[in-house]
């Protein structure tokens, strides 16, 4: 894991949309931010092919969230001041987290507390981990208030009633990064108690919380993504989990019976856009709740020398009542994107199984000392 530069914790975002409720009777509904956004793509190097280069190292970290506050109602944009008082806000409670622990702070409950972490807090990383960036998404100089554009609210679409039950079936035989906090309150074993069922990301097979794609989301930490590209293929690898997606450029997508974790992405340039389609996946990943009918289109497109413009459609007949859109910007920077050792040193799901089986022998001599 790389040791970040940047800091802030899932708690910080909960403590952020606190000022965000406070400032939002002041966004201006309709404002110049909501107006349609430049895509002209500035003159910058090109590929021997005539294309443009969109190689480099990117980091993706930011404060705006996927999905919009309610507070902002249709508001795309913020004020330069609510900005500056948000960004501020983190940066006070990144302050109070970095401060020492107590050595004598009581356990936390069993199940947790119900805020943000794992399984509702019992424990995990701590501020100095974590890395979502320190800054909301500019486009156009505007702050974004979410990176969904469409629908107008900011907000994922509706579930259809037919995914919910699927959903829901789901949860009970199987995990996901989603559904993994709910876990301790099921029913019988859950995903903690089989090392099948573990969540994808634990498991060192994909990034969690889409970081991969697509679409490509920012998450805690790891925010970097490499582009390297050829005239045939372009390959972007993202630190998290090491994952490496493979473009294909003016190709035939793969027969529908070959799925992918994540999918089968083919490119074509639009002009100086880089277009990547892609279908084929495997309904074990499951993009927040979608099956293997999800569809993404994304659309990479240059700014300026230094910054590109992510736009992505998802859709899937099957599980929303409509397609959506997002947007946000890739920063170039110059940090180094190291290796993803992800299970280096790693002896949690040992542990995890040993007091499992510890558990089971003291339930199975209960049940004889009883007879």
């Amino acid at each position: 894991m790389r040791t970040p530069t940047r800091h802030l914790g899932m708690v910080g975002a909960v403590t952020c949309c606190g000022v965000v409720i406070a400032l939002a009777s002041t966004t201006v509904d309709g404002q110049a931010g909501r107006r349609q956004v430049s895509r002209a793509t500035q003159s910058g190097a090109r590929t021997p092919d005539g294309r443009p280069d969109l190689q480099g190292v990117y980091d993706v970290a930011t404060l705006t969230p996927l999905e919009r506050p309610a507070a902002f109602g249709t508001a795309m944009t913020m004020t330069a001041d609510q900005a500056r008082r948000l960004e501020q806000a983190v940066q006070d409670r990144k302050a109070r987290a970095d401060l020492p622990s107590d050595g004598n702070r009581p356990a936390p409950p069993i199940g947790g507390d119900g805020s943000t972490g794992a399984a509702g807090n019992v424990g995990g990383y701590n501020n100095f981990w974590v890395d979502a960036g320190d800054q909301f998404v500019t486009i156009d100089g505007q702050k974004r208030t979410s990176l969904i554009v469409d629908p107008p609210n900011g907000r994922l679409p509706d579930l259809l009633a037919s995914a919910r039950q699927r959903n829901a079936a789901r949860v009970v035989r199987t995990t996901s990064d989603e559904t993994e906090s709910n876990d301790p309150g099921l029913e019988g074993p859950g995903a903690y108690d089989d090392p099948e069922r573990r969540p994808l990301g634990e498991r060192c097979l994909l990034g969690f919380g889409s970081t991969s794609g697509p679409p490509s989301l920012p998450v805690l930490y790891n925010n970097l993504h490499q582009i390297v590209q050829t005239p045939d293929r372009i390959v972007i690898l993202s630190e998290m989990v090491h994952d490496a997606r493979t473009i294909r450029m003016a190709a035939e997508h793969l027969p529908p019976a070959v799925r992918l974790w994540m999918g089968d992405s083919v490119g074509r340039w639009e002009g100086d856009t880089l277009v990547v389609d892609t279908t084929n996946f495997t309904d074990k990943t499951r993009f927040r709740g979608s099956s293997d009918q999800l569809h993404v289109v994304e659309r990479f497109s240059r700014l300026d020398d230094r910054t590109l413009l992510y736009r992505f459609t998802v859709e899937d007949p099957t599980t929303w009542t409509r397609p959506w859109t997002g947007e946000y910007t890739w920063p170039q920077t110059d940090q180094l994107l190291y290796e993803y050792a992800c299970h280096e040193a790693n002896y949690a799901l040992a542990n995890i199984l040993s007091g499992a089986r510890q558990r089971d022998r003291e339930r199975a001599a209960g049940g004889a000392a009883n007879r």
